[in-house]
């Protein structure tokens, strides 16, 4: 998902392009906004955690761009291709490092697992949203 920051920014072409450059095919893709209440549900899982009331309101901000993306070992090549949460730690030619503000406003999610992949990807498409 380009979050709003890459969105905002313009650089949800260049992402995208890495992203398709990487061998990733995109099976869905579309450009929504998240309400507070939507923003909430997705990050459930980091409730009880310090940040998520600023995360909410971050991902509530603006537009995103979430896609479900299809590849041979999709979940681990996505996250090299992402690059560290924190964007000064990323390595170099990484999507986050070139195109994150911050740590907060880092650009881009990836899901963490194929499970989880699967929970987001229906989180915001259906089978009859996919082309």
């Amino acid at each position: 998902m380009l979050k709003p920051d890459a969105v905002l920014a313009n650089n949800a072409g260049a992402i995208t392009k890495m992203i398709e450059e990487a061998g990733f095919r995109i099976v869905a893709m579309k450009k929504t906004n998240l309400s507070s209440e939507l923003a909430g549900k997705f990050y459930e899982v980091h409730k009880e955690r310090g940040f998520y009331g600023e995360l909410v309101t971050y991902m509530s901000s603006g537009s995103i761009i979430p896609m479900i993306l299809e590849k041979e070992n999709a979940v681990e090549d996505f996250r090299k291709l992402i690059g560290a949460t924190d964007p000064k730690k990323a390595e170099a030619g990484t999507i986050r490092a070139l195109f994150a503000k911050s740590i907060d406003a880092n650009a881009i999610h990836g899901s963490d697992s194929d499970e989880n992949a699967a929970i987001e990807g229906s989180f915001f498409f259906s089978q009859f949203e996919r082309f």
